[in-house]
This record gives structure tokens, C-alpha cells and sequence, in this order.
């Protein structure tokens, strides 16, 4: 949905205290509103994280429709000059494809384990900047990889803000083994009743389940109440045996940009 953006970027300490994002200041009045798309705010928000990427770093390249606008940026410094000696980290094989065909090195963790930075999107961002990502289906992956960086810059417009996560109503994804797929799904809607909690496996349009990178499943957790404690849900969810890993990231994301009709607001943790 398109939104009116004044031209401005700014920052507000307290612009996630409520799950909103507050205007850091009025802007002039003689400035006019440009109506951008959902699209175009998800580019100015990733260009604006790539002003923290320096020559010389390890970064970790995130994977769905807002990272995809980083990844390209960093492409372009590149071959500009005004970026040397990058080394990429791609959390998907689609980043692998997208950095390969942009001349970015890469390497992985096995030969760089502790990054400089990494740039991602996510599905929802809470008052607390814990997220749910995975709904592009890359959420193991991604949580290796930003999991073993310095600062984690997380970009997102502002229709990705929650009061708290699931409160979207969207999915909140599980990788589980394929292996008694049902028998997981069910437990893991056991786990959530009194959350209203529905169960989906994912599929593709002719039915087939979705496979992951690493060959897994993945089931969608839908949610019509608070899910409670999140360090409690996500213990539950990873002690359950064929389940690989869940979409809460909690307590990663360092700095958080976010675009929308306040403009561009940076909130680091």
C-alpha cells in the first residue's frame, strides 16, 4: 500500500517503546509528499543499512524481498570502487545466486565464524526488536548466519511492526524433518491452544510441500491470542523432537531501520 513520505531521515529513542513508529521531528512545510510503495520504502530502508557496511568486512547477505535491495546496493558499491574487500555470507541459495551474478566474493561459516555485520529483513518486529523471519522459508540459514555476527541491522517498512510477535495473524514458521511431518505439526499445535494456535504444513501452488534449502519442511503457526512468554514458547518448540529450528529470533537484531511515513527511523538496542 503506498504512504505519503517526507523527505527526511532521523532517529527516535523511543519510537519502538508502544510497537509504533513516532515522527522524529515535523517536516517543513515546503517539502513536498512523495507517495511511495511498499517496495520503494523497503529500498530506502536497505540502502540506509548499507551505510554501515565498510571495506575490509564479513557480512552476513540476508534473503527476501527487502535484504534483495541491500545485497544489490552492495553489488553496486563495488563495482563503483567505493567498497573493497568484501566478503559475503549468503543465508539462501537465491543470496548465493543473486551475490554470485552481482561479483560478490563469498565464503561461509566454516571459514569465517565470527562476521562484521549482517543485513536482513523480517515477517514482524516487536516492541523489543524480537522477530519472526522464515516466511521465505530460509529461516535455519539465517539464523546461523546472523546469529554469529557482531551487529545484526535488521530493515523493514512499517507495516512489519506488531505489539507482539504473531500479532500479524501471518505465519510464524517451524523447519521440522519431513519424517511423521503430521505427528510434529500436531504437537506443535498442542503446545499453543490456549493461543488459538492452527498448524499449517506449507506447500507449494500444486500441493506438494515446500522443501527448504536443507531439504526440510516447513509448518506455518498461526496464532489468534498472545503466544505468553517467548523464551518459554521457544524452549518448548526446539525440545520437541523433528523439529530444526522455529522463526523467533530473540534478542538479535542490534539496530533497527525502519521506512515509512515518519520517514526513515533508526532504534538500536
Amino acid at each position: 500500500m503506498a504512504i505519503a513520505y517526507p523527505h527526511f531521515i532521523g532517529s527516535e529513542k523511543s519510537a519502538m517503546e508502544t510497537g509504533i513508529i513516532l515522527s522524529p521531528s515535523s517536516p517543513s512545510p515546503s517539502l513536498p509528499h512523495v507517495i511511495l510503495t511498499q517496495d520503494e520504502l523497503k529500498k530506502i530502508a536497505a540502502y540506509k543499512a548499507v551505510e554501515y557496511v565498510e571495506s575490509g568486512m564479513v557480512l552476513g547477505l540476508g534473503t527476501g524481498s527487502t535484504a534483495k535491495h541491500a545485497v544489490d546496493r552492495i553489488g553496486e558499491l563495488l563495482r563503483q570502487g567505493k567498497l573493497k574487500n568484501i566478503v559475503g555470507i549468503p543465508t539462501s541459495k537465491k543470496t548465493h545466486e543473486q551475490a554470485v551474478s552481482l561479483g560478490i566474493p563469498l565464503s561461509d561459516l566454516d571459514s569465517h565464524p565470527i562476521l562484521d555485520l549482517a543485513i536482513d529483513g523480517a515477517d514482524e518486529v516487536d516492541p523489543y526488536l524480537n522477530l519472526v523471519k522464515g516466511r521465505g522459508g530460509s529461516l535455519l540459514r539465517e539464523k546461523m548466519v546472523e546469529g554469529a555476527c557482531k551487529k545484526f541491522i535488521v530493515i523493514v517498512d512499517e507495516s512489519k511492526l506488531v505489539n507482539h510477535l504473531g500479532g500479524s495473524g501471518l505465519a510464524m514458521p517451524v523447519e521440522i524433518v519431513p519424517f511423521c511431518w503430521k505427528f510434529t505439526a500436531q504437537r506443535l499445535q498442542m503446545f499453543f491452544e490456549e493461543s488459538g494456535c492452527v498448524a499449517k504444513l506449507r506447500t507449494y501452488e500444486n500441493g506438494e510441500p515446500f522443501v527448504t534449502d536443507n531439504r526440510n519442511y516447513v509448518v506455518d503457526l498461526y496464532f489468534k491470542r498472545e503466544i505468553g512468554d517467548l523464551k518459554v514458547a521457544s524452549d518448548a518448540i526446539l525440545r520437541l523432537a523433528g523439529v530444526v529450528e522455529h522463526g523467533m529470533f530473540l534478542g538479535m537484531a542490534t539496530t533497527l531501520i525502519v521506512a515509512g511515513e515518519c520517514g526513515v527511523v533508526v532504534k538500536d538496542k
